[in-house]
């Protein structure tokens, strides 16, 4: 066992929901949807649940803070994030100011997960020039970090006015609003995360998750280096997912929504259509989907945290526009009272 395993024990078990427009059901109509679903969430036993953000046509999610907050007011237990902050496209005061007020309204549940996204049309929309990307980021994110600690900082860089000491309020209910890293597979991404020992967020969108094992390690080993306590540089994965009463009928059920969203998606970045018989391969073994029965997707969760040397924390990306919502609420009702129980000790598998 490499020195980098940690246990593979309890995971905590998220949602992430992008808020895919559904052409047949009335954006009002879907945003409420999303409300009760999270709501399903809170009520079996589901950890987190994180709201994306998208500047474009076809998804509803362009102010996750707001759902967030509506989410807040209707749910007690479950813990509410962004699934992920544009960060380099956003100003951090307002982020900090608009999660601290989710935090409040939430009495202590609001996390944030920034990134730089997979989109770029946030850039022009914004005014910001796409060439700036990662010093945007770079920047953005040290202002972020320097407003969770302190109320009147002083701060200056390149692409935002300089801070002299005003006042960032309100602060949050929490002592230190918790902000996670999204990254890809750019190993510089995972020695950033490393180095300012924050909580690591890998999105799986493809291909095998034991690829990442040595980006994990990368980042579990920078951050010892950098004086960073074990327990404190917890790692999450973001994986496609769906839980069904079997593995067949959650197979059906997921596919026609995804392979529509993802096809029209890598019809814009070139990539082939998405087939049947690929994302057969996706939720096979070794693959990344958590697609199947209650079994079948705790199994499975179990096999990527080994995979990759222990993770703390897995969001099941369930984001399909053609999924009825009556069907998205069982599966979220099976993903928090059968898969978190089995990845938790409190069942065991059949």
């Amino acid at each position: 066992m490499s020195t980098s395993d940690q246990e593979v024990g309890a995971m905590e078990i998220g949602i992430d929901n992008f808020v895919a427009a559904d052409p047949a059901v009335e954006p009002a109509r879907q945003m409420q949807d999303v409300l009760a679903q999270i709501a399903r969430a809170d009520s079996a036993g589901v950890h987190t649940f994180g709201i994306g953000e998208h500047h474009r046509e076809g998804f509803l999610d362009s102010a996750p803070a707001t759902i967030l907050s509506a989410a807040a007011a209707i749910t007690e237990r479950i813990r509410l994030r962004s699934a992920v902050t544009v960060l380099s496209a956003d100003d951090p005061v307002r982020v900090f100011e608009s999660y601290a007020t989710l935090d409040l309204i939430s009495q202590g549940r609001a996390e944030l997960v920034v990134g730089r996204g997979s989109f770029t049309e946030a850039f022009p929309l914004f005014g910001l020039d796409l060439a700036d990307y990662d010093a945007l980021f770079e920047e953005k994110l040290d202002l972020l970090l320097t407003l969770r600690d302190d109320a009147h900082p002083h701060w200056s860089g390149r692409h935002r006015a300089p801070l002299t000491g005003q006042g960032v309020f309100p602060r949050p209910h929490q002592a230190q609003l918790p902000i996670w890293l999204g990254v890809g597979g750019t190993p510089s991404s995972f020695v950033r995360v490393g180095v300012l020992g924050l909580p690591l967020m890998v999105a799986i969108i493809g291909g095998p998750p034991a690829r990442f094992r040595s980006l994990v390690d990368l980042y579990r080993e920078t951050g010892r280096r950098a004086g960073h306590p074990a327990e404190q540089l917890k790692v999450g994965a973001h994986l496609i997912g769906f839980v069904g009463d079997t593995d067949e009928q959650a197979a059906e059920a997921f596919y026609p929504g995804h392979a529509e969203m993802f096809t029209r998606i890598g019809r814009e970045r070139g990539f082939p259509p998405v087939t049947r018989a690929g994302y057969e391969a996706q939720r096979g073994p070794g693959g990344p989907y958590l697609i199947g029965d209650p079994e079948t997707v705790a199994r499975r969760a179990r096999e990527i945290s080994a995979e990759l040397g222990g993770v703390s924390r897995l969001t099941v990306q369930m984001t399909n526009g053609r999924m009825p919502h009556e069907t998205m609420l069982r599966s979220i009702e099976l993903l928090g009272s059968k898969v978190v129980p089995l990845l938790d000790g409190r069942a065991q598998p059949r």
